[in-house]
């Protein structure tokens, strides 16, 4: 009797481990997502899952283009593009952005733009226009979805603040069929 009772013991012992374990994983480190619409089109697709590195956001800055998940509600999280850091300024003219004044490529945009017949990808507008401000405030950043025309970012919902951000992701691990590291 007491070897079964030892037996039982260490079952719920090594369970009981392998749940705090995977929790802290989970918390800290790794968490699974799902992407839910279609702002971050061709890049992205709805219903992909993907990993979200947490770790990794917890002792370095943002950069520029990573692609992050956020809290834009309290139950609701975002998964968009950084293109503005703290300190920036941020303009689209003629579907080209400027930070800072300069001209930055967008590689990721170009599937999309190809295929567009009637006006640009991303209508003009600079910061001052949409968060009253002429730069990225502290602590916040400039996101937008790749799906330019049909995406809910910084231009309709404000900078996001640091803070916010669960971590970065980059990797799609279902469907199978397009398991890939998204740039």
């Amino acid at each position: 009797m007491t070897k079964k009772k030892n037996e039982v013991f260490e079952w719920i012992k090594a369970l009981t481990i392998a749940v705090v374990v995977a929790a802290v994983i989970r918390y800290f480190f790794f968490a699974p997502i799902v992407v839910d619409g279609f702002s971050m089109m061709p890049t992205l697709h709805t219903q992909d899952r993907m990993i979200v590195n947490k770790f990794s956001y917890r002792f370095s800055e943002p950069k520029r283009f990573d692609i992050v998940v956020f809290h834009a509600t309290s139950d609701k999280d975002y998964i968009k593009r950084i293109i503005g850091l703290p300190g920036e300024t941020v303009e689209y003219k003629n579907d080209t952005l400027y930070i800072n004044g300069e001209a930055y490529e967008e590689p990721y945009l170009y599937e999309y733009k190809n295929q567009l017949i009637d006006g640009p990808l991303t209508e003009a507008f600079d910061l001052e226009s949409i968060i009253g401000q002429s730069t990225v405030p502290e602590g916040y950043l400039f996101v937008m979805g790749d799906n330019r025309r049909q995406s809910k970012d910084s231009r309709h919902i404000g900078t996001v603040p640091i803070d916010e951000v669960m971590g970065e992701t980059s990797l799609v691990y279902w469907p199978l069929s397009d398991v890939r590291l998204a740039e």
